[in-house]
């Protein structure tokens, strides 16, 4: 059985990002370009994308070390962005330099790996 050293790579990054908004959602916050402490509210949306990260990127490792097809979870890692990235263009002149740079661009970027990764050719199966 191989092991999809893209998806573990991929999906090691998405587990260990929902850890963090899990463990410390206002530090990793700030990674992500944020300088001021978010109200409640915001808190809350943070953690559920923490969960939602740490879920999507443990399914991609996963389904990498059992040596199933991980095209799909690339999909909805990918998916996860694009909704990151709507909901920023929303508020798209209300954030600063940082958080344009950082949040956006970072969703862009994972827009991008998860095409890449949904768009490949499935590994051979093993005959």
């Amino acid at each position: 059985m191989a092991v999809d050293r893209a998806a573990l790579v991929v999906g090691g990054i998405r587990l260990a990002s929902g850890v963090h908004f899990l463990v410390d959602p206002l530090r990793a916050n700030r990674l992500w370009g944020d300088s001021g402490d978010p109200p409640p509210t915001a808190r809350l949306l943070l953690r559920s994308m923490g969960y939602r990260d740490a879920l999507i990127g443990g399914l991609l490792i996963a389904a990498a070390m059992r040596g199933r097809d991980t095209r799909g979870w690339f999909l909805a890692s990918g998916g996860a962005d694009v909704s990151d990235l709507v909901g920023g263009l929303s508020v798209h002149d209300q954030l600063g330099q940082s958080q344009k740079l950082v949040g956006m661009g970072g969703a862009i970027v994972g827009i991008t790996v998860g095409l890449w990764g949904a768009l490949r050719k499935p590994a051979p199966t093993p005959q």
